[in-house]
């Protein structure tokens, strides 16, 4: 289960994909695809089944600060 500073982190992320995947999204097939895996994902979260990867997260973030 992932703990509240865990899932806090995940939402944001999950948030800032989002955000990215509307501004790049196209019409068609792909539009359909991308929103059942967000919706999925939203699943995932809110319902305390999604794993954060903590190790690949935490390397990510360093290398942004880089």
């Amino acid at each position: 289960m992932i703990s509240r500073v865990n899932s806090s982190v995940a939402q944001n992320i999950y948030a800032k994909n989002a955000s990215e995947n509307k501004v790049k999204e196209n019409v068609g097939t792909e539009n359909a695809k991308d929103s059942s895996k967000v919706e999925q994902l939203k699943e995932s979260i809110n319902s305390g089944e999604y794993k954060v990867d903590l190790s690949s997260l935490s390397k990510k973030m360093a290398d942004e600060l880089l």
